[in-house]
């Protein structure tokens, strides 16, 4: 939570920065066109979730998925290539959130759960499975940009993220673990008995992927923008062996922006 509120903090002295830089009677609004500088900050939602790709044989079915609130905030600067503003990069720091929970059919899935008397016990389980996945975020976007029209802009590229506090938890139900592989002891969860399990700990903290979307120009100030971010490496740290197939972040981003 420290972590969260000193992030929040520096985007939003970020911002400020921007802001001050950026009076439309100042002589760093001149000096900023002169030099092709814009300043936009964003903020938005974000909507998707945590999963493998492709859904492995250990997943049988995704009987719910849930949305958490995700906001986002983000400050960028886009230096333009070009007289005509058409090609320019971007560089900016977003206060990130990822948050989604599922509940899936499972069958002979890697899992530690904590028994009764506070031990863990690992082993392949087959049954119900409910997850909360939740991640804070500073993510670094370095973004080509591509401008269609006045109106209308395309970006690409590159985000490096640091996880400042992360929550992969959840329990498992209806079923049988079978320990400490597919041929051992089987213990029975029916009803209301349920175990739990928290893999938080082995959680990777920098993550990195891809960012793709578009920004269109709704007022002269006001855009309104999508973007897509695909994470292209495990959520998890390469000594965790639990879970056997790797996880990747995947959301969409929807939100506005005041360009300055």
């Amino acid at each position: 939570m420290k972590k969260y509120i000193l992030a929040s903090l520096a985007v939003l002295l970020f911002s400020i920065n921007i802001i001050n830089a950026q009076s439309t009677e100042n002589k760093g609004l001149i000096w900023s066109a002169l030099h092709g500088l814009d300043y936009t900050f964003k903020a938005g939602v974000n909507i998707g979730g945590t999963s493998p790709l492709p859904l492995p044989k250990e997943i049988r079915d995704i009987e719910s998925y849930s949305p958490g609130l995700a906001i986002t905030l983000e400050g960028n600067i886009t230096k333009w290539l070009d007289i005509q503003k058409k090609w320019g990069i971007s560089l900016g720091i977003r206060l990130d959130s990822k948050d989604m929970t599922t509940e899936a059919a499972v069958k002979n899935y890697g899992m530690e759960i904590f028994n009764e008397i506070g031990g863990k016990v690992e082993g392949l389980w087959t049954g119900g499975v409910k997850t909360k996945v939740k991640m804070s975020l500073l993510t670094i976007p370095v973004l080509a940009n591509y401008k269609i029209s006045n109106r209308w802009k395309l970006v690409a590229g590159p985000y490096f993220s640091y996880m400042m506090d992360g929550d992969f938890s959840g329990h498992v139900y209806e079923g049988h673990l079978r320990s400490p592989d597919a041929t051992g002891d089987r213990v029975n969860f029916t009803g209301d008995n349920i175990a739990t399990y928290d893999f938080s700990d082995n959680l990777r903290n920098f993550q990195w992927g891809l960012q793709v979307g578009g920004e269109w120009k709704a007022y002269k100030h006001l855009n309104v923008h999508a973007d897509l971010t695909w994470g292209l490496n495990d959520i998890f740290k390469k000594d965790f062996t639990t879970i056997s197939f790797a996880m990747y972040p995947i959301y969409l981003n929807i939100g506005f922006g005041y360009a300055f």
